[in-house]
């Protein structure tokens, strides 16, 4: 590897380190308002799933992912675990009350 292609390289590889770094607090982010959704559907003994918002939240999503270039099925993939681990979370919460 020449010299410009290995800075070129790490040029890259910091840029995609620093996009991890920001995935990593925008889901943390989205963690702690899930956590207060699921104190509030405790409270009022609401289920832990949504099914129709969860339909609606993937169509959404799948609709953003064709206008950004990303594959619907991987985006649909990533938001079934996100949305698996708020729910099991949420379940949590509902059994502490």
């Amino acid at each position: 590897m020449s010299y410009d292609t290995s800075d070129q390289l790490a040029s890259y590889r910091k840029t995609i380190d620093n996009l991890d770094s920001a995935l990593l607090h925008i889901l943390a982010e989205r963690f702690r308002c899930t956590e207060k959704v699921g104190h509030l559907k405790a409270e009022l003994a609401m289920p832990a799933i949504d099914n129709e918002r969860e339909r609606r939240q993937l169509d959404r999503l799948r609709n953003i992912a064709n206008d950004v270039g990303l594959s619907q099925h991987f985006v649909e993939g990533l938001m079934r675990m996100i949305v698996g681990a708020v729910v099991e979370r949420h379940r949590e919460i509902a059994a502490e009350k």
